[in-house]
């Protein structure tokens, strides 16, 4: 049994989390007898490894698969096909049980600070809710716990009894944030953490969750569309296109040289803070829309709006390839 221990641990070395070929496809039902005429193809083949003490950066427009991708993870939603192992563990296969077990190493912070607490609970029943659930301690022990909870997240132990309608976003997000560390968790989920957030509260709560992370010794999985907020917090990107991962790398490599078109275009977007700079850029912009996920284009995902396509982007799925040293990519004509 030790070896078998020891030989997982080998096998899996600094990786948290693998996801290989993960899929999921929502029906569409219709017709006299409500039967499936069609699949929403919201994740289609994604292949993922997270290292342990990490933040990976998952960007890409609406209605890419993102969030999805993250509830798949997290078993939040039952994944159509494909493998999510969490610290070797294979977690699509796990009965009922056995998953509620392992929810306590695996934790989210919602997009929505203002749908994602109870209304009627207090800040001291939303925190202690998931420490009872699990039984961690009795009635005093958890009370000292969503205490110091309150403190590690920048608030007032003394707020426990109010409700969260007594609290601005920015301190909603921060509860939302304690109670996704209530049990410890190894692997958080962070689904667009900051984007219902006013700028200015946005950089308190990505800096408090650095802070975080180097104190618990966190792995996030930080999910977002503000590509400015993804490079400062993240140690490597995956750019999503239409259910698929086209590219993945390092920040700073992945900024300084985008490999992928449609990675090169999003980049294309952000203003750069110098108006010399800013007048010499040539901005990319994409024709056409994205395509639906209903019907999605043979080949390459990207090739209706890809100023690079040919013939074998029509035909082709190209699959995502080690093109550079870390440097990952789903293209056929890269660079």
């Amino acid at each position: 049994m030790a070896q078998q221990q020891m030989a997982t641990s080998t096998a899996t070395g600094t990786t948290l989390v693998e996801v290989k070929g993960l899929k999921v496809h929502f029906p569409i039902k219709g017709g006299l007898f409500n039967r499936t005429i069609a699949q929403v193809k919201a994740v289609d083949g994604v292949d993922l490894t997270i290292r342990r003490g990490e933040t990976l950066g998952l960007v890409g427009e609406s209605g890419c698969g993102k969030s999805t991708t993250g509830r798949a993870i997290l078993q939040l939603i039952k994944p159509t096909a494909g493998s999510v192992k969490l610290n070797g563990v294979e977690l699509t296969k796990l009965p009922p049980a056995e998953l509620r077990k392992k929810r306590a190493e695996m934790q989210m912070i919602f997009q929505d600070p203002f749908g994602s607490l109870d209304p009627r609970f207090t800040v001291g029943q939303i925190i202690a809710e998931p420490l009872e659930n699990f039984k961690r301690g009795n009635a005093r022990e958890i009370r000292e716990q969503v205490a110091h909870l309150l403190e590690v997240v920048g608030l007032n132990p003394y707020y426990v009894n109010r409700f969260p309608h007594e609290f601005s976003g920015g301190q909603r997000q921060r509860i939302g944030i304690a109670r996704a560390l209530a049990l410890r968790p190894s692997f958080i989920v962070a689904d667009e953490p900051v984007s219902a957030l006013d700028v200015s509260i946005q950089a308190q709560v990505v800096n408090l969750l650095q802070d975080l992370q180097a104190e618990f010794g966190l792995t996030y999985l930080f999910v977002a569309h503000n590509l400015s907020v993804v490079k400062h917090i993240s140690d490597r990107v995956a750019v999503m296109y239409l259910g698929r991962i086209v590219e993945l790398a390092a920040s700073e490599k992945l900024y300084e040289l985008p490999l992928h078109p449609y990675t090169q275009a999003l980049l294309s977007a952000i203003p750069v803070p110098d108006p010399e700079v800013e007048a010499r850029r040539k901005r990319i912009i994409l024709e056409g829309d994205v395509p639906s996920p209903v019907n999605p284009p043979p080949g390459c995902n990207f090739h209706p709006r890809c100023w690079k396509a040919q013939q074998i982007c029509r035909e082709v799925t190209p699959l995502l390839e080690e093109k550079e040293r870390d440097h990952y990519v789903a293209c056929h004509f890269p660079g």
